[in-house]
């Protein structure tokens, strides 16, 4: 049996529709370590200059949680935007988040992270 395309795909699961968005945007995902563990999460993130991340947690399409981050070695890393909510939500305000360094773009530390996974 052949892989399935990405139409395909969104024909049978129409959410996968915003994965797909942000993976032509350049973004990278971890393998799911079990995919029939119902817990399991999908991880993603979005690598950009000077340390920053986008970074989501999908849990299903209903759960999903977007952060940027600012990376410091050593140091914990800075929370400077989040949003959680469904899938396509957190997806679409993540694509509209401006890059890291430009006028519009989050700076403001709203919160810190010692775990947070990064690439």
């Amino acid at each position: 049996m052949s892989p399935l395309t990405d139409a395909e795909a969104v024909k049978l699961f129409p959410s996968l529709q915003y994965l797909i968005l942000i993976r032509e945007a350049d973004w990278i995902f971890l393998p799911v370590d079990d995919p029939g563990d119902p817990n399991a999460v999908l991880d993603g993130a979005r690598v950009w200059p000077a340390g920053w991340r986008d970074c989501i947690r999908v849990r299903d399409e209903s759960d999903a949680l977007g952060l940027r981050i600012r990376v410091i070695t050593g140091q914990p890393s800075e929370i400077v935007w989040e949003r959680s909510g469904t899938l396509a939500d957190v997806v679409l305000k993540l694509l509209e988040l401006p890059e890291p360094g430009t006028r519009l773009a989050p700076t403001l530390v709203v919160g810190k992270a010692q775990k947070l996974w990064t690439p």
